[in-house]
């Protein structure tokens, strides 16, 4: 009479001296081995299908270049531009009013901002001026910052100033108007000083408010040079905007539109990373 056997999958033995073999790795797919996140991958395809759109209408849908170009012809005035150095001259104008613009801002607003936060003295002397500058169109005070200043750095820097202060500002008082009193309440408790409770407490609370600012600035920031470009200047991509609308090159002119958007997003992308950097707890929080 033979015994009924059941047939169990045993693990494979290595080396025959009766050790399991050590599991099988999933191999990753080829997107991954280089870097190519699963949201990088996604905003490429976006950036893919966006870029044949542009070629489908301008090719097809356009009838002639005096309106809308291809994108391959906005390539080719970039590789004409770099080669007799304009177009290095003009981003670098563009970049300098920015970047010296933004930094002021930053360097001022936070401050400022974590002021009107804290002390409610500070807070009834400067509120209403910031509600009011702030509802106030600046940008259309920038043809008397050009009076003033001159058409130099100088003007649009201001410009830029005035356009990023007030959104930097406004989101640094609110994330530190809006820090759990509970926790500040903990931190007294524990004999925290004022300073303790700034630095460990209302100041990591109101990372997230503060970079938000910083995003909005930026595309402020981005505005406010173009216009104030328009209204007096020798150099910039807002100039290069202006001087190839007045005669008809398209190509030119989405080229300059194109390297404003890519410094919005390359500007946003940093601000991103820096709340990575400063505020890594804020990376497991999806919906």
């Amino acid at each position: 009479m033979t015994d009924a056997r059941t047939d169990v999958a045993s693990p494979r033995l290595a080396g025959g001296r009766g050790e399991p073999s050590p599991p099988v790795r999933a191999r990753k797919p080829w997107w991954h081995r280089i870097g190519l996140t699963t949201s990088r991958r996604r905003a490429l395809i976006s950036l893919l299908i966006g870029v044949a759109i542009w070629e489908f209408v301008a090719r097809v849908l356009v009838d002639g270049s005096l309106f809308f170009v291809p994108l391959t012809d906005v390539v080719r005035a970039g590789y004409d531009l770099t080669l007799t150095g304009e177009l290095q001259h003009h981003a670098w104008v563009s970049f300098q009013e920015f970047f010296y613009g933004l930094l002021l801002a930053v360097l001022v607003g936070v401050p400022l901002g974590m002021a009107v936060g804290i002390s409610t003295r500070v807070r009834d002397y400067v509120q209403p001026w910031i509600s009011g500058f702030y509802s106030t169109p600046l940008i259309a005070l920038a043809p008397l910052f050009i009076l003033w200043l001159g058409i130099g750095i100088v003007s649009k820097v201001a410009v830029v100033f005035a356009m990023a202060l007030f959104p930097i500002t406004i989101n640094t008082t609110a994330g530190i108007k809006n820090t759990d009193q509970d926790l500040i309440d903990v931190a007294r408790a524990f004999g925290y000083s004022r300073t303790d409770i700034f630095r460990k407490v209302l100041l990591p609370s109101a990372l997230s408010f503060i970079v938000t600012g910083f995003r909005l600035a930026v595309g402020r920031g981005i505005v406010a040079v173009v216009v104030a470009e328009f209204f007096g200047s020798r150099g910039g991509l807002g100039y290069l905007i202006l001087v190839s609308s007045q005669s008809f090159a398209m190509d030119r002119l989405l080229l300059a539109v194109l390297l404003l958007a890519f410094t919005g997003v390359i500007g946003i992308g940093l601000v991103g990373r820096l709340e990575r950097r400063l505020a890594p707890w804020r990376e497991d929080m999806t919906v």
